[in-house]
């Protein structure tokens, strides 16, 4: 990849939905859904070590939280499980759309009322002749109303399947909101189920097994969206310190008052952390071992780290923090806290895994 392309994205606050599709076909033709993809389906066939690498640059170019999760959304959300789960049909019919950024992609799991609650699904498969028809609606999905083909997520027979689902496929509708705040550059809304047609070959894997890719989706996406969100906290210690070093207060550098100086060295230990750990799920996603504690922990420590570091850079330039960038940062990071599962969800999950909790 050209990583000299990246810069040209550039930082955004607020775009229509034809822009953030033009932004993120432009992360596809800078080669950043290729990487740990076979090259016979269009990938680079490299190592997860690359994509962080990658993916580390654009947050830091772009210092867009909402490009870096609309980003993720696509690669962990559709472009993985196709990988992973998808006939040999699907996979060579989709996913050399998908990382070459000519497809938009990403997956349908929450609803209105189940959250984070997968047992709680509502959304409905029946199979009818050579096909299935789903009812239901999902809501706060990223990369809504501008994705071609989207992962969705319903129950059949009792159990939790995966599905895909094209924007035009007879009966389904991709709407545009409702709006929150934060990460405003990715879209998000609704999709509408209604007695909506699809054929047989486009269930994805075996029928059940959605929870299964639910989690290994999640997995990947809390651990690596925080590589591109390293680089925007990079970017953000960079910003400070150059601030403290030039800004003069009563004669003297506000880079030499203590107060100023602790606050920099724990935005730069918090960095480095996240890299760690972001690094540690790399290493094992390229030695083709599970993440499940490693992603969680990933996820709990950096989105707390970056809301820390978001609120800190803010008090480094006092007042002029709460102009543009820098407060939005703040924003952004609180809905950090929430995407891919809240703090208290990853909390769960590995007090879970040590045998812990009901």
């Amino acid at each position: 990849m050209s990583s000299h392309y990246i810069p040209e994205i550039g930082p955004a606050r607020g775009q229509s939905t034809d822009e953030a599709r033009r932004r993120l076909k432009q992360c596809g033709e800078a080669g950043l859904f290729r990487h740990a993809v076979a090259k016979e389906f269009g990938g680079l066939g490299d190592s997860f070590e690359e994509l962080c690498r990658d993916h580390e640059l654009l947050g830091k170019q772009t210092r867009d939280p909402g490009l870096v999760l609309a980003a993720n959304a696509h690669i962990w959300g559709a472009v993985f499980p196709l990988l992973r789960f998808g006939s040999e049909s699907q996979k060579r019919d989709f996913l050399p759309k998908l990382v070459s950024g000519e497809w938009i992609g990403g997956h349908a799991i929450t609803e209105p009322q189940a959250g984070s609650d997968t047992q709680a699904m509502q959304a409905s498969a029946v199979a009818v002749g050579d096909g299935f028809v789903l009812n239901g609606c999902k809501r706060y999905i990223t990369n809504t109303p501008i994705a071609d083909l989207l992962v969705v997520y319903a129950k059949y027979e009792g159990a939790i399947s995966a599905f895909l689902v094209f924007h035009d496929d007879l009966g389904v509708s991709f709407a545009d909101g409702p709006t929150v705040q934060g990460c405003a550059t990715a879209t998000m809304g609704d999709i509408d189920l209604s007695d909506c047609l699809i054929p047989s070959d486009r269930l994805l894997g075996k029928a059940g097994m959605g929870n299964i890719m639910i989690h290994l989706a999640l997995e990947l996406e809390r651990a690596f969206i925080f590589s591109g969100i390293a680089g925007v906290m990079q970017w953000q210690l960079d910003e400070a310190v150059s601030f403290a070093r030039t800004r003069q207060v009563k004669g003297s550098a506000l880079s030499d008052y203590q107060a100023i100086s602790h606050r920099i060295a724990e935005m730069k230990l918090r960095v480095e952390t996240v890299r760690l750990w972001v690094a540690k799920c790399a290493d094992h996603c390229d030695r083709n071992k599970r993440i499940t504690v490693e992603s969680a922990a990933t996820k709990w420590y950096a989105s707390e780290a970056f809301l820390s570091s978001s609120l800190d850079t803010v008090q480094v330039f006092g007042t002029r923090g709460l102009e543009g960038e820098h407060v939005a940062l703040v924003q952004d990071a609180m809905a950090g806290r929430l995407f891919s599962g809240s703090t208290e969800i990853q909390k769960n999950i590995i007090a879970a895994m040590l045998g812990m909790g009901s």
